[in-house]
């Protein structure tokens, strides 16, 4: 059973081979690239099918959730977040995300990411979410804490991007946290 939340502006639905060629687009700007850890440019031919067919493996094997997250009006993928490396003995998972270009600065991370952490406390059980982003991508760190995200702290030149050392910032959220954040509300 693939797994679809709707929002109110957006769809976030697992990923699939139909998929590939809009991935493949997105994932290819240097703007992406730019400020994602994992993602390289130029993207290489064929990657977006690979990621698809690992994301699948590990959805399959209860490791992974990787959502395509589309403009509900115009049914178009606009980006990707995943609740990844679940880690069931201690009810954790990371989040990852990106959003195309044109997409950034309307709120729709924000809107995307409330649905993932919701379905992640909920429906996986988990306890903790984590997120790291590169210091010089602040947007990132603005996203997260918008929505409840503490900064736990820096790992300095955590990894090399394009030859250069890039410090990383690391955030997590508790359940707890996202509970008491909406009885207030």
């Amino acid at each position: 059973m693939l797994t679809m939340i709707d929002t109110p502006r957006l769809r976030l639905r697992p990923l699939v081979p139909a998929d590939a060629p809009a991935l493949q687009r997105a994932a290819a700007a240097r703007a992406i690239a730019d400020t994602m850890i994992s993602v390289p440019h130029p993207y290489p031919p064929g990657e977006a099918a690979r990621f698809i067919a690992r994301c699948q493996v590990e959805r399959e094997a209860g490791r992974g959730l990787a959502f395509a997250i589309e403009g509900r009006a115009e049914g178009e993928l606009i980006g990707f977040i995943e609740v990844r490396a679940i880690d069931p003995e201690h009810a954790q998972a990371e989040l990852s995300f990106w959003l195309v270009e044109a997409c950034w600065g309307l709120g729709y991370m924000s809107e995307a990411l409330r649905a993932a952490v919701g379905y992640a406390f909920t429906t996986l059980g988990l306890n903790r979410l984590y997120a790291r982003h590169m210091t010089r991508n602040p947007a990132s760190g603005r996203v997260l804490e918008r929505n409840g995200f503490q900064r736990e702290g820096v790992l300095r030149q955590r990894v090399r991007k394009w030859g250069s050392y890039e410090d990383v910032a690391l955030w997590a959220l508790l359940r707890e946290d996202r509970r008491g954040a909406n009885e207030a509300v």
